[in-house]
């Protein structure tokens, strides 16, 4: 049986995102936020870099063996078996066009997987947080899924719809789901708190997805990769308060995934 981590590491974390979040703060809606464009054409503001070297300083200066992993700079490699995986703005593009929605992902890694994830939302005043062993937290309280049982009726969002094969948009349409785009970090709080029952990223990086094994499984959900994989790393995610899950991996696999052989 893995063991829980300690709590102290959880606030930290809690405390390190939230940080993060008060700094991109100063920047949201700003009339003179400047906008570069990555070699993947991806946005990049000041804030984003802000954030992620705030955040690398703390770490760094609390516990200096750690690895860190980050969207927007290079990986420092550890040698105490822990890593740091950091998403300074998740949802860059909802930031720059003043949308409150985008949030600030932490995740803590060890030889058992994820142990700790934060999700921070700084223009909206919610944070979720989760620690192995230790329950899932949506601004200090105790927080769960909700027990929506069926297909029929069940809220799914997801961070845009261009990303997803027609087919499958078609078959989540026809099973009666409905859809919305309360995207990136903030979909993920919304099933973890009960609010809705399922987020979908048909497509996305480690560090989008980090925090939220930890979360949805401290909160009584499910996470997976779209193929059922555990873990974060596998290219896509799939939150949900677990009664939907199996059903819904039948309906948003890709076509080859699911005919028979």
């Amino acid at each position: 049986m893995v063991a829980p981590i300690d709590a102290e590491l959880l606030d930290f974390a809690v405390d390190l995102t939230r940080q993060a979040g008060e700094l991109t703060l100063r920047y949201f809606e700003s009339d003179d936020l400047a906008v570069d464009r990555k070699g993947d054409g991806t946005p990049v503001t000041a804030a984003d870099r802000g954030a992620e070297r705030l955040l690398r300083e703390l770490i760094e200066e609390r516990f200096p063996d750690d690895g860190i992993l980050g969207e927007e700079e290079a990986e420092k490699p550890g040698t105490s078996g822990r890593r740091w995986i950091i998403d300074p703005i998740d949802g860059t593009k909802a930031f720059t066009h003043g949308v409150p929605l985008y949030s600030n992902l932490l995740a803590v890694e060890d030889a058992d997987g994820i142990a700790v994830g934060v999700i921070n939302i700084p223009a909206l005043g919610e944070t979720v947080a989760a620690g192995r062993g230790l329950g899932c937290f949506h601004n200090g309280a105790r927080c769960w899924v909700d027990d929506h049982a069926t297909i029929e009726g069940a809220y799914l969002s997801s961070s845009r719809f261009t990303s997803w094969d027609e087919d499958c948009l078609l078959r989540a349409q026809r099973a009666g789901l409905d859809l919305r785009t309360w995207g990136d970090g903030y979909g993920y709080v919304l099933v973890a708190t009960g609010r809705i029952q399922a987020m979908f990223d048909p497509q996305a990086e480690l560090y989008d997805l980090a925090p939220m094994p930890v979360i949805l499984a401290e909160a009584g959900g499910r996470f997976t990769s779209v193929d059922g994989l555990d873990g974060p790393g596998h290219g896509s995610g799939l939150a949900t308060n677990g009664k939907v899950h199996d059903e819904l991996l039948t309906i948003l696999r890709r076509p080859s995934l699911t005919s028979e052989n």
